[in-house]
Parts: structure tokens; sequence; C-alpha cells
């Protein structure tokens, strides 16, 4: 089973998320702001990061950095999610050194199609359905 970081601020959204992605398999651990997903991800294994932008203590972008700049956890995708859908912001998130983005309100299948991209096929998994 693949192990995702939901890095969210918000606690709707978070499990709201946390909820869908569950049902399809997936297990989740919750991070409430950009330093705790730094410190979450030197201990513990993930498989993928959904990164907000707007966030507490350290936005999404620089806990992107952090994590990409670490030689340890440069290897975890990291997809935006942001309400933020300019090209100038697209281009902010990729340049902090996300692997994808995905705007707000999330859009299920979409973000299924992603995730598919960056994890390996598992049998059963929702994803490769």
């Amino acid at each position: 089973m693949s192990t995702l970081l939901i890095v969210e601020d918000n606690e709707m959204n978070r499990d709201m998320l946390t909820r869908r992605l569950a049902r399809r398999g997936y297990g989740i651990a919750h991070a409430e702001n950009g330093q705790e997903a730094v410190d979450y991800v030197k201990g513990q294994s993930v498989d993928l990061i959904l990164m907000d932008v707007s966030l507490p203590v350290l936005d999404g972008l620089q806990a992107t950095r952090l994590i990409k700049a670490d030689p340890g956890t440069s290897g975890i995708p990291i997809i935006v999610i942001t309400a933020n859908a300019t090209t100038e912001d697209r281009t902010k998130a990729f340049e902090a050194g996300c692997d994808d983005y995905q705007t707000k309100p999330v859009d299920l299948d979409e973000l299924l199609a992603k995730l598919s991209k960056y994890l390996p096929s598992e049998p059963g998994k929702a994803a490769n359905a």
C-alpha cells in the first residue's frame, strides 16, 4: 500500500481528501503546516506528498524546496494542491521543485490519474482501475 502525506491546514479539505483516498486503498498521514511535513518525511516513509501552498509556519513552496534539497527525501514526488491557478502560480510551484500541480476544488479522477503516474502499480489499487 502506498502512503500519502497530506499537507493541509484546512481540516475540512484534509478530511475530505483523507476519506476519498483511504477508500481507494491509500495509507494516509497528515501534516498541518510545511514544517511538520519537512520533519515528518525525515523520520517516516512516504511514497508521495500532496502539498497545499498556503500553509502556516512554513508555506508549501518553502517546504517543497527543503524536501527536494535533502538527498534523503528529494525523490519523494510532490503534487501541489492549491486554489492558486494562474500561470505564475504554476511556474512558482514547479520552480520550487514540485512534480505536479492540482487545483482546488480537487477533481478526484484527475488527482487519481496523477497519483498513478508517480506510484508503482499495486494489485487491487483503485488508482489503476
